[in-house]
């Protein structure tokens, strides 16, 4: 059972009414979802009669940036729930849920949500589910609808019990006498315990101490636990489990299989092997073309979990890339650590931490290599820190140049916003257009700019010090004898 459904719709806590639990605001940026996370629910005692069944049910993030988590999440589930807020009605994640939900042809019942709140319109929220191709029973079509309310309670026992309708009419039954078989959902590197894994089984069943293979990694279920990191022996389709015993963390998304011994491993394996590999081969950072008016920001990501990854560079994609060019070069589970700070420093990147520790000796030198270190609980604020340093270096930097001073001693002629002075170079040199700032008393006056500089009645383009000068000056404040004239420049230059 997947949950899709736009940002801010209820989705994470219509799941917490279900399981009767009380949300509170421990969670990173209000209850937003930023992970897959799946949960088993023991049905009431009134649906004991059904044979004392459990559902499992799939979370997904409803954010933008979580297209990829989402389609990944409608493909491991048997049946999907749309939820729509019945005072907002259909929304850019709602389509994009439905698009999911149609690619996968899974069973689909839509939750109209927050039906509680006065403003309310499940009518109006049908008729925009009709335009996207959801046409519901109300309608003439064959998609369910429950008007639920997460605060209230209202409509979860209907939606429980439509459910198991849907279930079995679709007959969704599983072999369990197979091996395990099934997708990999969420994984990381834990510190004490290795490469962690939350899976789900499409069919078979798992078992301590069967081997099990997929594309990129193998190993044997040492651990295996439910969702409630309790130990278990066995785990059965559609139940979520987390599994220790990879070699390596898995791709999120993967399918693996389970096998009761190596040899059946490796025999299955060698098969594999000798399959052609079909797939898109990745472009090397280092030779994407950078036009002359580009910069380029690297970024070293370090996350708390595959799935953090996946998500973060499929937002940074998004981001417009016009004037600055964001380059990944390095993205990975785990601690900041010193190979992550001499990477940095050699590719002169920024590493953004997602969730993640970073490791003392790691902080340490990073201090003395004056390496940015930026670690987020949040995706939206690090996605907006980037637009930041992106926005920082596509603007040139101005950098100020300082030429010499000048001590005014005759004051020639003055009109409006224009002054002819005239006074001995007493520091550096004095060029023609330089920008002055007037010092009176040690405090600055005003500031304005030297239109022509003469010596001895002649255009002159620069004097060194010691020179007596005259110099036409263009500025708001008024030179007075004693002033003490200082000349500069600005020069602009791009930042890398």
């Amino acid at each position: 059972m997947v949950i899709l459904g736009h940002i801010d719709h209820g989705k994470t806590s219509l799941l917490s009414s279900i399981r009767k639990l009380e949300f509170t605001a421990e969670k990173p940026g209000g209850l937003i979802t930023q992970h897959i996370g799946a949960f088993e629910i023991a049905l009431p005692a009134g649906r004991q009669e059904k044979g004392g069944k459990k559902i499992t049910f799939i979370d997904t993030p409803g954010h933008e940036a979580f297209s990829q988590m989402r389609s990944r999440g409608a493909k491991v589930a048997d049946i999907a729930i749309l939820v729509v807020a019945a005072d907002e009605g259909v929304k850019a994640q709602t389509k994009e849920a439905i698009s999911h939900i149609k690619k996968t042809g899974i069973p689909i019942i839509v939750a109209l949500n927050k039906i509680d709140k006065p403003e309310a319109d499940p009518e109006k929220v049908k008729r925009e589910l009709k335009t996207e191709g959801i046409l519901v029973e109300d309608f003439g079509g064959k998609v369910p609808v429950v008007k639920t309310s997460a605060k209230t309670g209202q409509g979860i026992e209907e939606l429980l019990e439509l459910i198991l309708l849907v279930a079995e009419m679709e007959k969704l039954e599983a072999d369990i006498s197979k091996p395990g078989e099934g997708v990999i959902i969420e994984s990381y590197l834990d510190s004490k315990r290795g490469p962690t894994t939350t899976l789900i089984l499409n069919e078979g069943s798992l078992k301590l101490g069967d081997i099990i293979t997929i594309p990129s990694t193998s190993g044997k279920a040492k651990i295996l636990e439910d969702f409630q990191q309790k130990r278990i022996e066995k785990a059965l389709p559609s139940q979520p489990v987390i599994l220790i015993g990879f070699e390596k963390v898995p791709k999120v998304g993967e399918t693996f299989k389970s096998f009761p011994d190596l040899k059946t491993a490796k025999a299955y394996l060698k098969v594999e092997t000798l399959r052609p590999v079909q797939g898109k081969e990745k472009i090397n950072p280092e030779v994407l073309e950078i036009k002359p008016e580009q910069r380029v920001l690297n970024l070293i990501l370090k996350t708390d979990v595959l799935g953090s990854i996946e998500a973060i560079e499929e937002v940074l994609k998004k981001i417009p890339q016009e004037r600055v060019i964001l380059r990944v070069l390095k993205s990975e589970v785990g601690e900041v650590n010193e190979n992550d700070i001499t990477l940095a420093k050699s590719g002169r990147a920024l590493i953004l931490g997602f969730r993640v520790k970073i490791n003392p000796t790691a902080e340490n030198l990073a201090q003395r290599e004056k390496i940015k270190i930026m670690n987020f609980e949040v995706i939206y604020d690090l996605v907006e820190e980037v637009r930041k340093f992106m926005e920082k270096i596509s603007k040139p930097e101005v950098v100020r140049i300082d030429l010499g001073k000048m001590k005014v001693s005759v004051d020639f002629w003055k009109e409006k916003t224009r002054q002819i002075v005239g006074g001995k170079v007493i520091e550096g040199v004095v060029e023609k257009g330089a920008l002055i700032e007037i010092s009176r008393d040690k405090e600055l006056r005003g500031k304005g700019k030297m239109i022509n500089l003469q010596r001895n009645k002649k255009d002159i383009e620069r004097a060194p010090k010691g020179e007596e000068v005259g110099i036409l000056y263009e500025g708001k404040e008024k030179i007075q004898l004693g002033d003490i004239l200082i000349f500069y420049k600005e020069e602009r230059q791009k930042r890398i």
